[in-house]
Order: C-alpha cells, then sequence, then structure tokens
C-alpha cells in the first residue's frame, strides 16, 4: 500500500483508525490485528479477526512508530488490535521533554 503523510486508514479488524505522520517512501506492510490497514473509506473484509499476538490494542491520540523511528502513525481512534509493519509491533512513541522555563 503506498502511503503518504496525511493518509487516514483503518483497521479490518477492530476500531482502530490512524493518520500517517511520517511515511516511509515505497510499499508497506502497514497491519492491524495482523491484517493489513486499508483506506478510510474502503470496506473491510468480512468474519477477519485479530490474529493470536496481535490484539494488544491501541491508544487515542497516541503516536506509533517503527523501530527505525521513520514511520510515524498518529491513532485517531482506538482499538483492540496491535499496530505492526512488516511484522513487527510498531512501539508507542515517548512524549518529548518540554524545556525549563525559568
Amino acid at each position: 500500500m503506498q502511503i503518504k503523510a496525511g493518509t487516514r486508514c483503518r483497521s479490518q479488524v477492530c476500531e482502530t483508525q490512524l493518520i500517517v505522520v511520517r511515511p516511509i517512501p515505497g510499499d508497506l506492510d502497514l497491519t492491524c490485528g495482523g491484517h493489513p490497514v486499508i483506506d478510510y473509506n474502503g470496506q473491510p473484509t468480512p468474519g477477519l479477526t485479530p490474529k493470536p499476538g496481535a490484539d494488544t490494542g491501541t491508544t487515542l491520540g497516541k503516536r506509533y512508530t517503527d523501530v527505525s523511528g521513520r514511520l510515524e502513525v498518529l491513532v485517531t481512534k482506538a482499538g483492540a488490535g496491535t499496530l505492526a509493519l512488516a511484522g513487527e509491533p510498531l512501539t508507542l512513541k515517548d512524549a518529548k521533554p518540554l524545556p525549563a522555563s525559568d
């Protein structure tokens, strides 16, 4: 799936919705719950459920990134599926500390 910044996607197996903040060039194997994410307006395949081990869930308003830090997505609706890139689960991105305002 070709993904660019601002692309809205959704899971086929749960309520998860996301926006791509920082894409990686080329085709991506971005999944949620073990199944490929689809365009926000796309129709999910009926009868799909999260695969075992791919059901740790997502958190509303949080950013997730791959191990290299090149892909970043923002969850706009939480769900039960795990976000992953090429089979590797995305991790919750830490918040940047604010500078002191002495």
